[in-house]
């Protein structure tokens, strides 16, 4: 029996899938995709097997990570519930879906984590909120589903009722940082630097600043500050993104991103 079960090979199963691969052999680990090209194709580039069903893949691992979109749970948890046994555990990775639904779908035994990941998984470089009732788990259960989410990225446990504000934090976050980096290489290949170049300024400028918060501990604002010399150029371009509500806009993004969250059922 394998370790790891994947049911879901989209952008986030196989970013999570290749990050885990980083500290679990291919042979601890399973996965299924409905298409039998896909499942060919990744298991030709990982070494990892595939299940012909969610029902199989379900029944040949311990941990069944459920990566396929919200809308798709019900069906899939139908697919698995007769393989469903007392020592399987089953990691949820889909936004606004609770511990208490997919219990009540599959008996209230079953054992499950919910989690949000993000796709920066995929260079190990990964955020995940989990939540989980660790007195239904054992130690070394435990100890492997932090191991788990620790082999691509950092991991931090929260209370069930904060895993929407996680997935508006870190899940669905990237993309906005994807945004701010195309829009600060778009201004300054205006000014003549080259696309590829400009790409990579502010890219490692981003990752630069994001170590600097993790590793010093110094509060986001006195960083800022210190970059912002008085009448300098940085505390003029400041100044635009505050006239033009940068900090405005990216807290209403992130209320529409909670609010989509708490729609889904």
């Amino acid at each position: 029996m394998a370790q790891f079960g994947f049911i879901g090979m989209g952008n986030m199963g196989y970013a999570m899938l290749n990050g885990v691969l980083g500290e679990f052999a291919p042979g601890q680990i399973i996965f299924t995709t409905p298409h039998k090209e896909k499942c060919e194709k990744i298991s030709a580039q990982t070494g990892v097997k595939y299940a012909e069903s969610n029902a199989e893949c379900a029944n040949n691992a311990k941990y069944i990570i459920l990566a396929v979109k919200p809308q798709m749970y019900d069906a899939v948890l139908k697919n698995i519930e007769n393989v469903i046994t007392p020592e399987k555990v089953i990691i949820s990775i889909a936004p606004g879906i609770t511990i208490d639904s997919i219990k009540g779908k599959l008996g209230g035994s079953v054992r499950v984590v919910r989690a949000m990941p993000n796709t920066p998984a995929l260079v190990g470089e990964g955020m995940t909120g989990i939540s989980y009732n660790k007195e239904e788990f054992t130690i070394e259960e435990r100890d492997t589903i932090e191991q788990f989410f620790q082999s691509f990225g950092e991991v931090v446990t929260v209370p069930e009722h904060l895993m929407s504000a996680v997935v508006c934090a870190s899940g669905s976050s990237p993309a906005y940082a994807y945004m701010f980096i195309e829009a600060l290489a778009d201004s300054v290949v205006k000014y003549g630097i080259p696309r590829q170049d400009a790409y990579k300024l502010a890219a490692q400028t981003l990752l630069g600043s994001a170590k600097m918060v993790l590793q010093t501990g110094e509060h986001p604002g006195k960083l800022k500050d210190n970059v912002c010399s008085p009448a300098g150029t940085t505390i003029q371009g400041v100044a635009a993104l505050e006239e033009y509500g940068f900090r405005n806009a990216v807290i209403k993004a992130t209320d529409k991103c909670y609010e989509a969250c708490t729609k889904i059922k």
